[in-house]
């Protein structure tokens, strides 16, 4: 059997300096051969891995066939985002983790896969004489109930308010988004770079919503310029939550309020929302040292640093406290963060930030670490090692250690019940203790990542529609 087709990519050397996306995506002919490694299983067990339950079986046995607009159509029937998908899923611990092939080999490429329908199917179902479905069309009919179903807003346009959006829209029912910001998207537009993302791939999924007839509010903060009150009397009958999880989490060490340290929600958000990708092009008000340190080992600690890097920064390093192992970003992002010149420091934590007279950066010290017993995560817990300190000359700190749920909406809801964690409580029907409140997504499992987001909001459309049905 051939192995795995790799997807080109940006070379190193010259992706380090430019915000174009590095995946290349894959050609007609790789996607091909790509998708004829499938086995076509009677029972796929690679659909159980996804969160929305993309029929992935049907639709790369059509890209086999040549056909990426019918298989692109298949795809939207579950999921109306998949250009994104494609793209920042995790689909190695997802989808690709319940592949035959997995077991015995290189799984079947889905998440490639999907984005070369995505990418390649609009364009081939709008050539002439294609009678297929395609981001022009981009959903199956809405519901033949009652034409004038109710009205339900959906707070926050992350990954779980866009697809409950979009879910609920296809239900029939006449739905808008609020956006805090000026432009939507949630964390799909400021928290991730556009080397990963782009912002074209992201407006394009987003007419297609539009399309369906979802209306989008932005510079609306539900619970400050509209509460929740206004919306009941504005006739809205039902509303989702969806607005993440946008409060950072700090490394609680002394230095911390120096100038010179970020955290990666705020470097993210600004290099994202000041066009920090057009660099140098657009200016930008983010001051990258000549030497960053980025704490962390996740999917936002790889893209703070790579984004510093692009920034004009001449060393990039990654701080984590664990070994290369329990690393939790993607296989992919950690490969390209290398490729690119990152330096990893494993066994590393911080335990205080330098500065001058000036109040700036010079340096963070670390404390060397050694690996103990696993702790409720399931990885093994680092464990000081005594006497064994260092300073690390560096003049940015960029804490990517994780974030908690955006208190917004939390803090002006009276009546709204929390966790212990800070979250939005929900039931088992993800309905928050106001009735006709739901919730999903960030806000309530806490940060991770747009497909479980995604799943979240689609499950959340589903009860929505029962509560308006009267059958909740």
């Amino acid at each position: 059997m051939p192995g795995r087709v790799a997807m080109p990519k940006q070379p190193p050397g010259e992706r380090r300096k430019n915000f174009r996306e590095v995946a290349l995506g894959l050609t007609p002919e790789l996607a091909v051969a790509e998708a004829r490694r499938c086995l076509q299983c009677k029972n796929p067990p690679c659909v159980t891995g996804c969160p929305v339950q993309v029929p992935i079986k049907e639709f790369i046995g059509l890209i086999g066939q040549g056909d990426p607009a019918a298989a692109l159509k298949r795809i939207r029937e579950k999921n109306l985002l998949p250009a994104i998908c494609g793209r920042v899923c995790p689909q190695e611990v997802q989808c690709e983790a319940k592949c035959v092939w997995a077991k015995k080999g290189e799984p079947i490429a889905i998440g490639a896969l999907e984005r070369f329908a995505a990418d390649h199917g609009a364009a081939d179902a709008a050539q002439p004489g294609r009678a297929v479905a395609s981001e022009a069309s981009p959903a199956p009919a809405a519901s033949t109930a009652r034409p004038s179903r109710a009205r339900v807003a959906v707070v926050g346009s992350g990954p779980a308010g866009l697809t409950a959006a979009a879910e609920l829209a296809r239900h029939g029912y006449r739905v808008t988004v609020f956006e805090s910001l000026h432009a939507a998207g949630g964390v799909l537009r400021y928290g991730i770079p556009e080397f990963r993302l782009p912002k074209s791939v992201l407006d394009a999924e987003l007419d297609g919503l539009r399309r369906l007839g979802v209306e989008i509010e932005c510079d609306v903060v539900v619970g400050q310029t509209v509460t929740l009150e206004d919306l009941w009397a504005e006739g809205f009958r039902a509303v989702f939550v969806g607005t993440g999880a946008g409060l950072p989490h700090f490394l609680g060490v002394a230095g911390e309020n120096l100038n010179g340290v970020y955290s990666a929600n705020e470097f993210l958000t600004r290099a994202n929302l000041m066009r920090a990708y057009e660099f140098p092009e657009t200016d930008t008000p983010i001051r990258t040292g000549r030497r960053v340190a980025v704490v962390g080992g996740g999917n936002v600690a790889m893209d703070s640093a790579r984004t510093a890097l692009r920034l004009g920064a001449e060393q990039v390093m990654i701080v984590y406290r664990r070994s290369r192992e329990e690393l939790p970003a993607r296989r992919e992002e950690v490969e390209n963060a290398e490729e690119e010149g990152i330096e990893f420091r494993f066994l590393q934590a911080p335990t205080r930030i330098l500065g001058d007279e000036r109040g700036q950066v010079v340096g963070l010290e670390v404390q060397r670490m050694e690996l103990g017993e696993p702790d409720a995560s399931g990885r093994r817990r680092p464990v000081p090692v005594p006497g064994a300190e260092e300073v690390i000359p560096v003049d940015t700190v960029i804490s990517a250690i994780g974030q908690g749920p955006n208190p917004l909406f939390i803090r002006y809801t009276p009546g709204l019940a929390t966790t212990a964690g800070g979250q939005i409580a929900v039931d088992e029907n993800g309905e928050t203790s106001l009735r006709g409140v739901f919730a999903g997504g960030d806000i309530v499992t806490g940060a991770a990542t747009v497909i479980l987001a995604m799943g979240a909001g689609k499950e959340a459309a589903h009860q929505i529609h029962r509560r308006l049905e009267g059958q909740l």
